[in-house]
Formats: C-alpha cells, structure tokens, sequence
C-alpha cells in the first residue's frame, strides 16, 4: 500500500476514494442495509403519528388541583353514561369505558374508518388524600368532570425533645 490510498485526495474527478472505501467496506455495508431495513419497516416513522395512533384508545384528559380539590376533565365522544365506569383505588383513579362499534346497515358498503371503537383503561395516580364520599362525577355533551375533594392536611406540630445529661 502507498500513500497514495490514504489520501482521499484525487486528480481523477470520476470517483473519490473515500466514497470506493465506503463502498467496499463490510461494516459500511451492514449499516445501509440495517438502513434500508428499518426504514421498510417503520416507512415515515414519526413520534406523534406513534403517539396519536395509540393515545387514542385513552381518553384525552385535563386535570387541575386546587387547594381544595382536583378537577379531571375527560373527552369521551359517542358514549354514553352507561358505556362509563369510574373507580378510586389506592389513590389511583380508574376510568374505563367501551365504545360500541354501530351496526352496519345491509347493502352498504364501507369505504373508509377513522372513528374508535372498543374498551379503554386509563388509570390516573393522584398525588394528594381525597375525601372518597364526595367525590363527583358529571357528563355532558361527551364531557366527563370529576370533581376530586382533598382531604384536610393534617397540621404539623413540632414537640420539643428534652435532652438528658447521664
């Protein structure tokens, strides 16, 4: 070997060396085509399509504590009261529910689906005591308001320790 292969300077425009060793070279090799692979497979692969895919089946919620209370506002569209269930668990709120898929009527044809259906799960850890015997729960208009009552803080009262001398 010369010096001149590893100078990845070249008078002959047609090819650059450093492009023929990538070429030849094993690794560089493997790594194009685990490329290749991954990019098959997960095409346009992008977080938020992951994210809203998936997310889906979870209702979308917001929640805002006070200092008497949490709120939790959920987006359940197309259920009904019934189709919901509610549960306080060791300081873990459950919400299920399931979207029922509607019937199709005979002689028709589908052409396309972007709506949900089927059960959902999703389990809300609350980070303060709540009063269990009042909470609230109201849905409207495919609105869900949970209304989480804290329980008092207890105060915290500080007691002197008296030191003895042996």
């Amino acid at each position: 070997m010369s010096i001149k292969d590893l100078v990845p300077i070249s008078r002959n425009k047609k090819y650059n060396p450093i492009q023929l060793a990538e070429k030849n070279n094993p690794f560089g090799l493997l790594q194009r085509e685990m490329n290749r692979l991954f990019d098959d497979f997960f095409g346009d692969f992008r977080l938020p399509f992951f994210r809203e895919k998936w997310a889906s089946h979870y209702p979308q919620i917001d929640m805002i504590e006070t200092d008497k209370d949490i709120k939790i506002t959920a987006e359940l569209p197309g259920l009904d009261n019934k189709d919901i269930d509610i549960t306080l668990s060791n300081n873990i709120l459950i919400l299920r529910g399931e979207k029922q898929k509607e019937k199709e009527e005979k002689g028709s044809n589908t052409i396309h689906v972007e709506r949900r259906y089927g059960a959902f799960q999703r389990d809300i850890p609350l980070h303060s005591e709540i009063e269990s015997d009042q909470i609230n729960a109201v849905f409207k208009n495919g609105i869900l308001t949970i209304t989480l009552p804290k329980k008092p803080e207890k105060e915290k009262k500080a007691k002197q320790i008296e030191v003895k001398i042996l």
